[in-house]
């Protein structure tokens, strides 16, 4: 699973927080890694954890307590989140569009263009770190929940494990494309949509947004139906093998839904290795790129394929088809169903004229 390099409602108004003396956050910082590391020696590296609730003198919040299991990790939230962090861009954009921006306190590693209808209120969040930010930078913010985009970012080895999080009073949620190697489906993007929903009390926001999304999802199948499959082979990065969309990636899904074919769906994992000889024997008719910070931009890839001898005959480099998705649009969150349109246009413009 490739976890190293990333690849509207209305608001709901929380007071403004008040600043922080410098030497309280120190003696935050300092209590949280002191009780993380006092739990570290306590209970052993990669103990099963027990559901934790959040314990509140008012009691539950209307429609709480909500209990999830996230990728193993149980938790019983007694009232919505109000101050978030999210790592990654995919899950700051999925708060963004269920309306919670004024529950969001940092953001952390975009790795694309953010969608040009949540730009301004992204723009309005602190940016906590480029790449994913330390654990002491992300108590700093001093969040009660943090969202985790690719398994990154909650790297033990870098001292963010979920663990850490919980021993300093912090909830945490991944990305459950992330929890295990079972195929991910569009389904699953609009699970993800939904459990958000349920955790920050607004399940009403998420049911409507998932139902646009699939309305959305369902126009752009319905304008291809009769179309051809086209054969499309996922170039993310690589020199001397190719770097691809396997069939358990939800790339395969978007490629399908958007009447084409995924060359490497028999790749029984999410994204892996193909050699070029593979690319050869297969002949995709089209090439989509994924785009995203860190592995070369876009003309850079196109040059690198156009330039190989061994792939001349390839029908996407002899009629130079290449469609351009962000690695963003492929992962679980609200843009998956916005690239199943992308895509079809680019593999069946003549049913979008």
């Amino acid at each position: 699973m490739y976890d190293g390099m990333p690849r509207p409602g209305s608001t709901i108004p929380s007071p403004a927080p008040l600043p922080v003396p410098l030497s309280r956050r120190r003696t935050l910082r300092a209590a949280a890694l002191a009780t993380a590391l006092a739990a570290v020696l306590l209970s052993g590296c990669g103990a099963q954890q027990e559901p934790r609730t959040r314990d509140d003198a008012g009691g539950a919040a209307e429609g709480f307590p909500v209990t999830v299991d996230n990728c193993g990790t149980k938790t019983t939230y007694r009232k919505p989140p109000a101050r978030a962090v999210t790592i990654h861009q995919h899950p700051a954009e999925l708060m963004l569009a269920l309306g919670l921006k004024d529950r969001m306190v940092g953001t952390a590693f975009p790795d694309s263009a953010v969608l040009p209808e949540f730009r301004e209120d992204f723009e309005a969040i602190p940016e906590l770190a480029k790449k994913e930010p330390s654990f002491e930078t992300v108590l700093e913010a001093e969040p009660d929940f943090v969202y985790g985009g690719y398994a990154s970012a909650f790297a033990e080895n870098e001292g963010r494990s979920r663990k850490a999080f919980a021993d300093a009073g912090i909830d945490t949620y991944l990305n459950r494309e992330y929890c295990g190697k079972k195929q991910v489906s569009m389904k699953d993007t609009y699970a993800e949509i939904n459990t958000i929903g349920r955790i920050f009390g607004v399940e009403d926001r998420a049911e409507r947004l998932v139902a646009d999304l699939k309305s959305r999802v369902d126009k752009t199948a319905a304008a291809v139906k009769d179309e051809r499959d086209v054969s499309v082979f996922v170039y993310d990065s690589g020199d001397k093998s190719a770097f691809t969309a396997g069939g358990k990636s939800l790339g395969t899904e978007i490629i399908r839904l958007a009447g084409g074919r995924n060359v490497f769906a028999d790749l029984d994992e999410v994204f892996g290795d193909a050699s070029w000889e593979q690319v050869v024997d297969r002949k995709p008719e089209v090439i989509a790129i994924y785009d995203y910070a860190g592995a070369g931009n876009v003309e850079k890839k196109k040059k690198f394929l156009l330039s190989q001898p061994a792939l001349a005959d390839v029908p996407a480099i002899k009629n130079k088809r290449f469609v351009v998705l962000p690695l963003t649009a492929t992962m679980l969150g609200v843009r998956p169903p916005y690239a199943v349109e992308d895509l079809a246009r680019g593999l069946h413009p003549e049913s979008f004229r």
